[in-house]
């Protein structure tokens, strides 16, 4: 049974960065200690912005070996609106833009020098063996269609040889009518089928429903929390969406399918992306992602599924 390797989907967010850390830590010096912690992150400030190379190199330098970063496309690469300011300064006056600054229907001469510079940046992780796959994680307005399936067949060619982790956010994908045929273009293009933990919303077409399936070696599960009163909350922020700590009991749901999971795949990885705080009991705060990741640990371990061993 392969060892399922558990981390959360960011070091340096606002409830990590506040509440799990040790008080005066340096920014510098958090992603050491997160490694310390756990064998494996996912990169979120990549959809932000494009990354740098030599910021990339701290990355390697600052983990030790076996360490696994997933990389979160940037927000151009999976559709996403971007502000203009967002790519570098020699790409922006061939950029469409709306009347917000957004850059809008770019050209795929545009996409494809966006992959390029992303993937150019990743080297030091891929040359150090740390580089896992990267995350497309599509917004719940791209819809399967044709037009998508296409985006989707031309963004795996521009990933040569890099892990492809896909995410859908619409139900579309994984319906009962398309889901057959969206795990099997998955499967043909040697990508991995993003499995999520999200709220249950009847009629809700923005929240994609669980599906446990294998499309590559890979098993990726991400766990966003089950707040179903915040996910839909207009004008709400990410820590409001994603706020919820999950229970002892809602954890150990995942301990069997998880470990069937692992019994198919090549690697296995859990992320947590509750990234908000909740009461720790004791007059304080914790960070919701690093305690719920530490429990499913202890919970897999406890059931005799190999989970990462970190302390």
């Amino acid at each position: 049974m392969t060892e399922i390797r558990i981390g959360t989907c960011s070091w340096a967010d606002d409830a990590l960065s506040k509440h799990w850390y040790p008080k005066g830590l340096a920014a510098g010096e958090r992603l050491p200690y997160y490694a310390e912690h756990f064998d494996t992150v996912e990169v979120d400030s990549t959809y932000y912005r494009l990354p740098a190379e030599p910021m990339v190199e701290r990355w390697a330098d600052g983990t030790p070996e076996g360490f696994v970063m997933h990389v979160k496309a940037f927000g151009l690469m999976t559709r996403h609106p971007v502000k203009l300011e967002s790519l570098p300064p020699d790409l922006r006056d061939d950029a469409p833009t709306d009347d917000r600054g957004r850059v809008e229907r770019p050209s795929r001469e545009l996409r494809g020098e966006v992959f390029r510079r992303f993937l150019e940046a990743l080297e030091p992780l891929r040359s150090a063996g740390k580089l896992g796959g990267i995350l497309f994680q599509f917004p719940s307005y791209v819809v399967y269609k044709d037009r998508s399936l296409d985006y989707l067949q031309w963004a795996r060619e521009q990933l040569g040889n890099d892990e492809m982790l896909v995410e859908f956010r619409h139900v579309s994908w994984l319906d009962d009518e398309h889901r057959d045929e969206t795990l099997r273009l998955l499967e043909e293009l040697r990508a991995t089928h993003v499995i999520v933990d999200a709220p249950r919303i009847e009629g809700a077409k923005n929240v994609a429903p669980t599906v446990l399936a294998l499309t590559s070696p890979t098993a990726y599960v991400r766990f966003h929390g089950r707040n179903a009163d915040t996910w839909n909350k207009r004008g709400g922020s990410a820590s409001e969406r994603f706020d919820y700590l999950y229970s002892d009991d809602e954890l150990r749901e995942w301990v069997g399918p998880l470990g069937e999971l692992a019994e198919q795949a090549e690697q296995a990885y859990a992320f947590f992306n509750n990234n908000a705080t909740s009461p720790d009991g004791r007059g304080g705060r914790m960070a919701q992602a690093a305690a719920n990741a530490k429990v499913l640990q202890r919970l897999l371990q406890s059931a005799n599924v190999p989970a990462s061993p970190k302390g």
